[in-house]
């Protein structure tokens, strides 16, 4: 027998999430030394020194096996936002809490309503959790809370919100969330994932954690983007007691490693850093967002640590080009943006970088060189 007869159906209809190319493999490649990797709205500043000693720290232990329970940095948290340790749910960065969202409420046949474009995994996720996926377009590149509200139905289980979204950099206001929240029937639980919320500086940006309380919802956060810990792979979430119960009940044991659970409690105490990496981000922000407008190059407004920009239907003869001269964006044909590229803030010398051989690649693809 084949093994394609053996495999569940479902898992043919998947196209594998692609990361961004990892900085080694594009010098190995191209024989080039200095490269900048602008494409996977990493941190550029790099993890808290206080968090890089705690690591140092826990790797003498590495021989034992992590806290199952993450019990410190539960406590942490629940300390820092409020809330009760019970309600905390910790996990292989914020993928792994996607999935254990729809593993833990999600039967066959069961509705998920996501937006498009947004961050891939969620459809990925709900394909192989056996769920119908309804995906609703964005509206001016922001989520359309009214046309997804929608397509609620009587078999609706889920909807994802990405706040702010990822790849657009766009949000939706408290006042959108609210009403979202509360029109909503009792069988549907609602997912925020929330990335990017800590390079937010907008007044009207909602704080859903005290909305746990208010209808089923559920937010997650991660310590891959601000907290610069994006390769140790962890991330939280909050809801309910109830709901948390049902979610640690099913999660895997010792599924986050006791060098990132020591490091995530760090970072979470080292505020300076976070204020660093906000300034460095809002300068990096005004920096490509002025150069762009010079241009007249179309760009979507953006509350995160990246821009999506639209170049033309060049997109990928453009970022090969960038590649080839050490800067690394994301080209978003992927998402179904065939005109667009993304590009991670970076330190300033990697903006400079960024915008100075964008513009050399845009002119000369212009001249036809």
């Amino acid at each position: 027998m084949s093994m394609k007869k053996l495999i569940r159906p479902v898992v043919t209809q998947i196209t594998p999430y692609t990361p961004g190319k990892p900085i080694e493999e594009v010098k190995r490649e191209l024989g080039i030394k200095d490269v900048f990797k602008m494409a996977s709205n990493e941190n550029a500043l790099g993890p808290s020194p206080r968090a890089l000693a705690a690591m140092k720290r826990a790797i003498k232990d590495v021989h034992r096996y992590p806290d199952g329970s993450c019990f410190y940095l539960k406590r942490a948290l629940a300390r820092k936002y409020d809330l009760s340790p019970e309600q905390c749910i910790i996990g292989n960065g914020s993928d792994e809490l996607i999935v254990l969202a729809l593993r833990t409420f999600i039967n066959p046949g069961d509705e998920v309503i996501i937006a498009s474009p947004t961050f891939l995994v969620y459809r990925l996720a709900a394909i192989l959790a056996d769920a119908k996926v309804i995906t609703v377009p964005l509206r001016a590149f922001r989520y359309d809370l009214v046309a997804m509200r929608e397509r609620v139905g009587p078999k609706t289980k889920m909807v994802f919100i990405a706040n702010p979204d990822n790849p657009t950099g766009t949000y939706v206001t408290r006042e959108e969330v609210e009403w979202f929240i509360y029109s909503l029937p009792k069988h549907v639980i609602v997912f925020f994932d929330e990335a990017y919320c800590e390079y937010v500086r907008a007044k009207d940006y909602p704080d859903t954690l005290k909305y746990l309380g208010r209808g089923n919802s559920i937010v997650s956060r991660t310590f891959s983007k601000v907290y610069g810990l994006a390769g140790l792979r962890i991330g939280w979430a909050a809801a309910t007691r109830e709901v948390a119960g049902y979610l640690n009940q099913l999660r895997e044991p010792f599924n986050v490693n006791l060098v990132a659970q020591k490091a995530a409690e760090a970072a979470l105490g080292d505020r300076a850093h976070v204020l660093r990496t906000r300034a460095m981000n809002e300068a990096g922000l005004r920096y490509l967002s002025h150069g762009l407008r010079e241009d007249g190059v179309f760009y979507v407004p953006s509350v995160t640590n990246f821009l999506l920009i639209n170049v033309g239907p060049q997109s990928q003869q453009l970022y090969q080009r960038l590649m080839a001269k050490g800067v690394i964006v994301r080209e978003m044909s992927g998402w179904g943006l065939k005109n667009f590229i993304r590009v991670t803030i970076g330190t300033m010398r990697e903006n400079q970088r960024f915008l100075k051989q964008f513009r050399l690649a845009r002119a000369a693809l212009a001249k036809g060189a």
